[in-house]
């Protein structure tokens, strides 16, 4: 592996999933597309969540209330990414639960207006996000906070990829189609990755009993999530994969506060 072409994949990484500014040389001749650079969505969620995480350790240490430490986590996490996978869960959520079938579930996923069902959704799954964490963390130590938040950013990008390379587009020009699939050789080195960066941080943080359990749900989430979009609109789309993260992040945190 060039250590040069991994940090081009990397910063292309950050730059698709964050609002996190990045150096136009890594850029200079590249296509746009991300067959390759998704070996780097592990890492790329790692570090744009650093700096939530370094907020709520910070919220921890100073004894800040759990709930407000950690809806203020939340709220930096979804500033940093521009709600890019929010959007995502809103607009997945509206065609699959408002479309009679495939081609009018994909004309609503177009829409860029919220219904009700991505509103519930979205309501849903901050709520579970931001509650599963103000219960893990009265457990945690500051720096274990912030390592299980980073956990599971790792692990939820991983996801992604996981959920891009197992279904076909359900479109031929839309987002995940234009950026091209994912390359095998990258799609193992995110898994691998992802998987061992999920695991690790999470046993340092929360043991080994709640790192196998969040990796047990996201898992079953992860799969539920992929046949659901399969068996409804025949394929992803570039909101389904945003909505996969989404639904990774809740379901490993969610299995953190039932096991802490």
């Amino acid at each position: 592996m060039d250590i040069r072409d991994f940090v081009d994949d990397l910063a292309r990484s950050v730059a698709f999933l964050s609002r996190l500014p990045v150096p136009e040389r890594h850029f200079i001749g590249h296509d746009g597309r991300l067959s390759r650079a998704v070996r780097a969505f592990p890492l790329a969620g790692l570090m744009i969540t650093l700096p939530p995480a370094a907020l709520l350790s910070v919220l921890v240490a100073l004894r800040t209330d759990p709930l407000l430490a950690a809806l203020l986590a939340v709220a930096a996490e979804v500033l940093i990414t521009g709600a890019l996978h929010e959007d995502g869960l809103a607009d997945t959520a509206d065609g699959i639960g408002g479309g009679r079938d495939r081609d009018h579930a994909l004309t609503i996923m177009k829409d860029s207006r919220l219904g009700s069902f991505g509103a519930v959704a979205l309501v849903l799954v901050l709520g579970a996000r931001i509650a599963a964490i103000a219960a893990i963390l009265p457990g945690l130590s500051p720096a274990g906070a912030a390592l299980a938040l980073v956990a599971v950013a790792a692990g939820s990008r991983a996801a992604m990829v996981w959920h891009w390379q197992a279904l076909p587009p359900a479109r031929k020009d839309g987002v995940a189609a234009s950026v091209g699939e994912p390359e095998r050789t990258a799609a193992v080195v995110a898994l691998a990755s992802g998987a061992a960066l999920f695991l690790l941080l999470l046993v340092l943080s929360a043991g080994a009993l709640a790192a196998c359990a969040a990796a047990a749900a996201l898992a079953v989430a992860v799969l539920a999530l992929n046949r659901l979009v399969l068996r409804r609109i025949g394929g992803l789309t570039g909101d389904t994969i945003g909505a996969t993260q989404q639904v990774a992040s809740v379901a490993a945190l969610v299995a953190l506060a039932l096991v802490r």
